[in-house]
């Protein structure tokens, strides 16, 4: 039974990186949309690191908090990884205050958008993979 558990935690976090992806883009797509808002700053979505975090420590021994009042290590599961968003006050605007790049935001929604992708393609290859396995390899 080991395999399948490793399969099922490989799938729950191709799926927690498709949510998070999700998250990024609508993020993304509000930047672009709010591109000609006068004094509108540019937000982003962070997740990677948190989520990277969360997957050394459930490779190392987690840590316990033993009392409330302690400060929180971070999310020792990748399942409670929620990311945040930052926003960014642009100090060298143009004009009317906008500090959303069009450019840019462009290339992060393209990047978002093949990292998607490659999650979702990921986790078809293991449901193929599963349903195979299921039917006994026919």
């Amino acid at each position: 039974m080991a395999p399948l558990t490793s399969m099922d935690s490989q799938m729950q976090l191709l799926g927690k990186v498709l949510d998070l992806r999700a998250q990024n883009a609508q993020v993304i797509s509000s930047n672009i949309a709010n591109a000609e808002t006068p004094g509108y700053s540019p937000a982003k979505f962070e997740f990677e690191q948190e989520l990277s975090q969360a997957l050394q420590r459930s490779k190392n021994l987690a840590l316990q908090q033993t009392n409330a009042n302690h400060i929180p290590l971070g999310p020792n599961n990748f399942l409670q990884v929620s990311g945040k968003i930052v926003v960014t006050e642009d100090d060298a605007t143009i004009g009317d205050g906008n500090g959303v790049s069009i450019d840019q935001e462009m290339l992060a929604l393209s990047e978002n958008e093949l990292l998607y992708e490659t999650a979702a393609q990921l986790l078809k290859k293991k449901l193929t993979l599963l349903k195979h396995v299921i039917s006994g390899g026919q």
